[in-house]
């Protein structure tokens, strides 16, 4: 028991010492594209943290939960679905850490994600690319059942630690940095924790806010890790009064907005990056005035293919 102990005072002195590097994100205004005195859109640039995305808080949050919880040490492995980002994430963390990862991924994440995931020493366990994170999520489940002694199923679409990561601190960030004039909060919907747990947040600290949750336009869309909620598995964590309104982004206009924003903005944004963005410009359109602020999940670095695609 002394041993355990003391490996658990010095895994939490090491997660104390990565906190540095997790959140903290700076917001970028959108000038070139948009250019409205009275309607503002900024952007949280969420790849500039440990992990690389905007999963980087809500991973570090279960982590770091779970070890004060006496769930997850050396020895134990941390398991979990994902289509990537959150994967990556973890997967440095627990690196970090010393706290080994096994992560069930769809096999049509991108080549880029699988790669990095490989570096950094994760265990990988691939499931169909047609079945989305819901297939992932329903093996990841059966391997934790089946081994728990070895195991701490993370869960993300259902662990409440990943909201409140964002209620924590992406949301605090965003009243302080906009020094408390955001009227508008907008984001896509994955495992639903950056909208749900900030929108939280915001509407406690200015009830007036207005919260827009982003959907794909179809269930047939190209935004990996976006979840079309009319036909896929919602996530439990997920709470519909947290959106004031519902909007939709067809994948077509986020890769149109890719090429916009790099030749425009000087920004390589992801898709899902890009989705936010389409949104948030659709949305100021449609106001005389305001302060939109979305959230710029990753950049380009993991999309090399498609980049490829959309300019050569």
């Amino acid at each position: 028991m002394l041993v355990q102990s003391l490996n658990k005072s010095r895994l939490l002195e090491k997660v104390q010492e990565l906190s540095k590097f997790i959140g903290s994100t700076p917001l970028y205004q959108i000038q070139n594209i948009w250019d409205n005195p009275k309607v503002k859109i900024y952007a949280k640039l969420e790849w500039q943290q440990l992990g690389g995305s905007v999963k980087a808080r809500p991973a570090f949050q279960i982590i770091k939960q779970a070890i004060e919880e006496g769930y997850l040490d050396e020895q134990r492995h941390l398991l979990d679905a994902s289509s990537g980002n959150t994967g990556i994430a973890y997967a440095q963390i627990g690196a970090a850490l010393g706290i080994p990862v096994t992560l069930v991924i769809p096999q049509n994440a991108s080549k880029e994600r699988k790669q990095i995931l490989e570096a950094l020493g994760a265990t990988i366990i691939y499931t169909s690319p047609f079945g989305s994170t819901d297939e992932a999520q329903e093996k990841a489940l059966e391997l934790a059942r089946a081994n728990p002694d070895q195991y701490f199923y993370a869960d993300q679409y259902t662990n409440a630690a990943n909201w409140r990561a964002h209620y924590e601190s992406t949301a605090l960030e965003i009243w302080t940095e906009t020094q408390g004039e955001v009227s508008h909060f907008i984001t896509g919907l994955g495992t639903t924790g950056t909208f749900v747990g900030t929108s939280k947040r915001l509407l406690e600290l200015n009830p007036s806010i207005q919260t827009i949750a982003l959907h794909p336009e179809t269930a047939l869309h190209g935004l990996e890790g976006w979840k079309h909620l009319e036909t896929a598995k919602i996530p439990k964590i997920y709470d519909a009064n947290m959106a004031t309104q519902n909007q939709e982004v067809s994948t077509l206009a986020a890769y149109e907005m890719i090429q916009l924003a790099s030749k425009k903005e000087g920004l390589l944004l992801s898709p899902s990056a890009a989705a936010n963005l389409q949104g948030a410009i659709a949305l100021a359109e449609n106001l005389e005035e305001g302060v939109v602020v979305t959230i710029f999940p990753d950049d380009a670095s993991k999309y090399s293919d498609l980049y490829k695609q959309l300019f050569c």
